[in-house]
């Protein structure tokens, strides 16, 4: 190898002393300033000094040349890199034509298949249909790990004993150290079921709406202090899939702001608020919310934004000024003042819908179930086989040993 600026030396002794032969190489260094051609040439073949014949073609022939040179090697270059590759690809393509199958090598979060190669009866176009994500190879936009996520569940002493061991016994056991419920009395015994997760809010143990926001409230602030990604709220009657709940927070960003959830009214709600002062006028406010009884998501991103507004107890405060209970208020500081819509999730489930009519085929798509027991002893659950109604009334054991067989707690594993 030698450098453009060494050939054009070797080149032009012939025809000019050593003064001239110098000042025309550095014109010539000059003009390529900005472009150093490597020009591949075998030392010896090299032209002797004052074998030059006198009809060489001056500066613009010599640049011509050195061109024609260049945009050769290049194209060895290119022919080089690309002819290896398209054997390799021509290559695999043979040695996958025979009747082996292929064990494609899919991502953590995909499920595993396997995808014959060329089975009998089935084209390209079929084994894609079939196996879309492996086809695609598409990868969730983000992915949730149950780390990035704060659970609250909203309870309370009265039903510590006839609500919390359906849910320790099932869809806690999937996240424990994510999980905490918030309650209005100090519990040893369910303290030691949750392994400490039980957080005494020192709320009132009532049902109206300043009970319910001041929980609320807490909640909302131990999400902020946990530096998580999402704040997930459910009630103490809820069954939480937690698997997908991650599944759906993977297409979300966390960064940005989302509010996820299902409101139970089929308008938004309207309220009618005073003004500041007696000389101005009420004025009328509409806005969604999600139903609190489903459960509903918020982003670490939007519930920044709220901190001004929420943070630090002042979410009761906002409550008491619109007089509306927790969930409803929620939703009138993110829809209302901080101008942020409800993404719908319809996979959230509470206690007012009619929960038999839910498609047992599509359990293991839903997020949330619920139940709610009648004045004649009415239960309205999900409509599951599995344990007898005796001891499982709320269908709890029987909905979680439907969607994990081979859980812990379930007879046939």
């Amino acid at each position: 190898m030698i450098l453009l600026a060494d050939w054009r030396r070797a080149l032009c002794p012939g025809r000019r002393g050593a003064d001239d032969n110098n000042k025309l190489v550095d014109e010539l260094e000059r003009e390529d300033d900005e472009e150093l051609v490597v020009v591949e040439a075998d030392k010896e073949e090299a032209p002797a000094a004052g074998t030059m014949p006198r009809g060489l073609p001056g500066r613009r022939g010599l640049q011509a040349l050195v061109l024609v040179l260049a945009t050769a090697y290049a194209t060895v270059l290119l022919y080089q890199a690309v002819a290896p590759r398209q054997w390799v690809d021509d290559q695999a393509v043979d040695e996958t034509s025979g009747d082996a199958s292929l064990d494609l090598p899919i991502p953590p979060r995909f499920e595993r298949v396997l995808v014959s190669a060329s089975a009998p009866g089935i084209i390209a176009e079929d084994v894609a249909a079939v196996t879309p994500s492996v086809a695609t190879a598409t990868m969730a936009p983000f992915s949730t790990d149950l780390e990035d996520v704060f659970i609250s569940v909203k309870t309370t002493r009265h039903y510590h004993h006839s609500r919390l061991p359906a849910i320790i016994g099932t869809w806690f056991q999937f996240a424990k150290e994510q999980t905490w419920f918030f309650t209005d009395r100090d519990d040893p015994y369910f303290q030691n079921q949750t392994n400490g997760h039980m957080i005494n809010t020192k709320c009132s143990s009532s049902h109206n709406r300043r009970a319910l926001c001041c929980k609320m409230s807490v909640e909302f602030d131990k999400f902020l202090e946990s530096g998580r990604k999402w704040f997930c709220h459910f009630d103490d009657d809820n069954y939480v899939n937690v698997p997908r709940l991650l599944k759906l927070l993977d297409n979300y960003n966390p960064r940005e702001d989302w509010y996820l959830g299902r409101p139970s009214i089929p308008t938004p709600l309207e309220i009618v608020r005073q003004g500041a002062d007696s000389s101005k006028r009420s004025q009328k406010v509409r806005f969604w919310f999600a139903t609190g009884g489903a459960g509903f998501c918020i982003s670490r991103a939007l519930a920044l934004k709220m901190i001004p507004v929420a943070g630090g107890g002042k979410f009761i405060t906002v409550g008491d000024r619109i007089r509306l209970p927790d969930d409803v208020t929620m939703g009138y500081i993110i829809e209302h003042l901080l101008k942020k819509q409800l993404t719908v999730v319809e996979q959230f489930h509470s206690h007012l819908e009619i929960l038999k009519f839910l498609n047992k085929d599509t359990f293991h798509d839903q997020v949330s179930f619920s139940y709610s027991k009648g004045s004649r002893d009415d239960w309205n659950v999900v409509k599951i086989d599995g344990f007898s109604v005796r001891d499982d009334p709320k269908r709890f054991r029987s909905l979680h040993c439907h969607l994990f067989p081979q859980a812990s707690s379930c007879p046939h594993r």
